[in-house]
């Protein structure tokens, strides 16, 4: 019994080793804000599209940035860190966003499966991903334009 035992443990020990992490502390961005998105010229540039593409779904204003010249009226920021690595096949095995008001941090996503060794779900559309992340990140700014403009809001 015990010899059956063992192998069990290692692999579970093995696998659980190999986890993928993700949180969300949310941000609540003022409705006349402009988000102004410093652009990170050291991640892929499909990554900034597909940030441009959430946050205008999510019904953001924002402007892209250039990180060394940052204007000064920009109270709301956004950085981005993202990187792909190769196991098989290309995938985004980190992501992280974050959203600042006049340098104070007001919400952060990150996706991290760095750690993902073996586990397959670490092959994600990262398109997908982010929209996901940017969704959760201004979960609470969606709803209240869903119940200003609805006059309700439901739970599912």
């Amino acid at each position: 019994m015990l010899r059956q035992l063992i192998p069990v443990l290692l692999l579970t020990m093995v696998l659980s080793g190999c986890s993928i992490q993700q949180s969300v502390e949310t941000a609540k961005i003022e409705n006349s804000a402009t988000l102004c998105v410093v652009q990170n010229p050291e991640v892929r540039a499909g990554f900034l599209h597909s940030l441009e593409s959430a946050l205008a779904d999510n019904g953001v204003r924002f402007r892209v940035v250039d990180r060394m010249t940052v204007p000064a009226e920009c109270r709301w920021t956004a950085n981005y860190n993202a990187r792909w690595s190769w196991d098989l096949a290309l995938y985004m095995s980190y992501a992280e966003i974050q959203i600042y008001k006049d340098g104070l941090r007001q919400g952060k996503a990150l996706y991290d499966s760095t750690a993902g060794g073996a586990n397959p779900g670490k092959f994600i559309d990262a398109d997908t991903k982010i929209r996901e992340l940017v969704s959760s990140l201004l979960s609470v700014k969606t709803a209240s334009i869903f119940q200003r403009t609805y006059g309700y809001s439901s739970v599912i």
